[in-house]
């Protein structure tokens, strides 16, 4: 189970995260208003937040994902991180 809850508006916006399978990692996450304006296709930040962490979970164990991080860094570990993240968005 992913849970998000947004901390802080603002730019950059702050994130809590949870990732929950028996044993919980927590992470702070930012993300810019650019990044999130980019990103989002129309989607609440909460939402762009759990999709990039679903697609992490993809490709790595919870215990490996940064305890601290920008969204915008999750590019430099998977290339096909903004090509992909659509996939993992809420559908309308």
């Amino acid at each position: 189970m992913i849970e998000v809850k947004q901390t802080a508006g603002g730019d950059p916006l702050r994130f809590d995260v949870a990732v929950t399978d028996g044993t919980a990692t927590h992470h702070e996450v930012t993300m810019s208003a650019r990044d999130y304006g980019r990103l989002a296709q129309g989607r609440a930040p909460d939402q762009l937040v759990e999709a990039a962490f679903r697609f992490l979970l993809d490709r790595e164990p919870k215990e490996a994902i940064l305890g601290r991080f920008d969204v915008k860094v999750i590019g430099s570990y998977f290339p096909e991180f903004e090509q992909k993240l659509p996939e993992y968005l809420p559908s309308d």
